[in-house]
């Protein structure tokens, strides 16, 4: 009787869980927010699990643009986001997001279903080594060894991916331990990870860093998206307007101080990086995007001041003269470098001969004239110049292309930190709806919503078209701008493509970077109930963009169509280069 009884009592006691809920629950316990993806066997629980946990699930209609979702949201909040796929080709296609978060430095938690493991080596359904496959294209990776240990497992995937610098991790989980079912006392919780771990740089070299910048003759600070993602704006600007020196923003850095800003010299880039004596690196690398520091776009003689979160950095391609390792806002600035300046005031004087040829350099009249132009098809800077005059000053502005991305910078202020999303340093086409959409939804949750507006080239738009259908399922209220010139690069005009196909067989005739010309794309967001626009004329543009800015509730489709023709000023690159090579001569 006793026997019987105590197995009834500990039957009562006694609850099971599954892989998906520990799953679910372990991603809540880490302040785990959005969980993009797209399901299939054998993940379709864990989705609905982490619903059921109170997570935002939002599914996507490709991995590549899910992972690059997930990866924004880490950008934008600081804590990864979840990229959920299926095995094999699903996690495949998540690779490219993988490698984009790894080279943007961008959290990003990527989990993977996978073949049963009591069918390895058999030659499962969708069977793949997706372990040893994303150890190339993360941080860490890993299959947790029991469902016990997938809380453990999942905790140090969350912290590696904020921990030192950021980037992807990967968790994998085989079909079978979705569905299977433990003893819930019997799993090891883990506690949600603090914050990353702060560290000071040597105090003696802050004094040669301050020495050194007082002591220039012709400084210049270069901000990147580093400092961006450790939210410094207030400590850079505080930097920049005490001691009054010239600064140039990356892609990615513009907005952490405003690009309208006096002491901006974006205008002046190229005269800034070859005269500098002095540069001051604040997150931002010395790779390609900056000509990896070396001449002739810099000045040999360049003393470099890096200041970066990971000691590897340190050194890459030049040897910098002070070395300043550590988290920018926490450390550097807040209680180093700014220190020094409060106590011993410093200011580089706005009337030197630097700051004079900077602000000679800095003359827009040929973008002006560009812009002026008033014939149709309109021009790139026609089309850039009216966007920017409609646009909301606090917009999350999402951009990529060759042309689009590039003309796009120049002319696209961004006022506040981190509210451009761009090609990113792996210069990745196709990653601008799925940034698009997790900035929506970041700014969903914010009592201040902002506009998110993608900028595309028709290329570009091509790789995630069909993100547009997320887009309206969710109700998101993004406004997508293609400006079509009907091809990659360049395109040509309807007649000549006509005239090209009565000549033979398009595959052997139509130049490679050729596109469908006047592709109607607005037709494709209208498929699915947004907005869609064809737009041929300036006044077109402005009508419908303002239509678009008043709507918040259904996304919206701007296909502008410009000229075929119409390039960069001054355009002497050849375009078998790769674009990404094309963006900052």
């Amino acid at each position: 009787h006793h026997i019987a009884l105590s197995t009834e009592v500990e039957a009562v006691n006694m609850e099971e869980i599954t892989g998906a809920q520990i799953i679910a629950e372990a991603l809540k316990a880490q302040n785990v927010e959005y969980m993009f993806g797209i399901v299939g066997v054998p993940v379709i629980e864990v989705a609905m699990a982490v619903q059921g946990v109170g997570i935002k699930y939002v599914g996507m209609r490709n991995e590549q643009a899910a992972c690059y979702a997930a990866s924004a949201v880490g950008y934008l909040t600081g804590r990864p986001a979840v990229c959920l796929v299926v095995s094999g080709p699903g996690l495949i296609h998540a690779l490219g997001g993988m490698a984009n978060a790894n080279m943007n430095c961008w959290p990003v938690v990527v989990i993977g279903g996978s073949s049963d493991q009591n069918q390895e080596t058999m030659g499962a359904f969708q069977e793949f080594p997706q372990v040893e496959a994303c150890r190339l294209y993360s941080k860490f990776s890993a299959r947790p060894s029991s469902l016990e240990a997938i809380p453990s497992v999942i905790e140090k995937a969350v912290r590696s991916s904020i921990y030192g610098r950021p980037g992807a991790c990967y968790v994998d989980v085989s079909g079978d331990m979705v569905t299977a079912r433990v003893d819930r006392a019997r799993v090891r919780a883990a506690p949600c990870c603090p914050p990353p771990p702060v560290s000071l740089a040597h105090p003696k070299a802050v004094t040669e860093a301050v020495a050194m910048l007082k002591t220039s003759k012709q400084p210049l600070v270069i901000v990147g998206k580093g400092a961006a993602y450790s939210r410094a704006e207030d400590e850079v600007q505080e930097l920049v307007e005490l001691c009054g020196l010239p600064f140039l923003p990356t892609p990615m850095g513009k907005g952490v101080l405003p690009d309208d800003h006096p002491q901006c010299v974006a205008a002046a880039r190229s005269r800034a990086l070859l005269q500098a004596d002095v540069v001051v690196l604040l997150g931002a690398r010395l790779n390609w995007i900056l000509h990896f520091g070396l001449p002739p776009r810099f000045n040999p003689q360049v003393k470099v001041i890096q200041v970066d979160i990971c000691a590897e950095e340190l050194g890459n391609n030049v040897k910098p003269a002070v070395a300043l390792l550590g988290d920018i806002r926490n450390v550097y600035f807040s209680f180093q470098l700014l220190g020094c300046f409060r106590k011993d005031a410093w200011r580089y004087q706005s009337d030197t001969m630097w700051w004079r040829s900077l602000k000679e350099k800095m003359n827009n009249d040929v973008l002006l004239a560009l812009a002026a132009h008033s014939s149709v098809p309109m021009n790139y800077y026609t089309v850039f110049h009216h966007i920017a005059e409609l646009l909301p000053h606090d917009c999350i502005i999402v951009s990529e292309g060759a042309n689009t991305m590039d003309i796009g910078r120049t002319m696209l202020y961004n006022r506040l930190p981190r509210h451009r999303l761009d090609a990113g340093t792996f210069g990745t086409m196709g990653v601008g709806l799925g940034f698009a959409i997790a900035a929506a939804l970041v700014e969903s949750g914010r009592k201040t919503c902002q506009r998110v507006v993608c900028v595309e080239g028709d290329s570009a738009f091509g790789f995630s078209g069909m993100e547009v259908e997320t887009m309206c399922r969710y109700k998101l209220p993004v406004i997508i701008i293609v400006v079509n010139n009907n091809g990659i690069y360049s395109g040509v005009d309807p007649h000549t493509w006509d005239e090209l196909g009565k000549m033979g067989d398009l595959t052997t005739i139509a130049p490679p970077v050729t596109l469908l010309p006047e592709a109607r794309y607005d037709q494709v967001m209208a498929a699915f109930g947004g907005q869609g626009f064809f737009v041929r004329t300036p006044q077109e543009l402005r009508s419908a963009l303002q239509l678009c800015l008043d709507d918040w509730e259904r996304p919206s489709l701007l296909n502008v169509l410009i000229d075929p023709a119409s390039d960069r000023k001054q355009q002497v690159v050849s375009t078998l280069i790769p674009f990404s090579f094309n963006i900052w001569f």
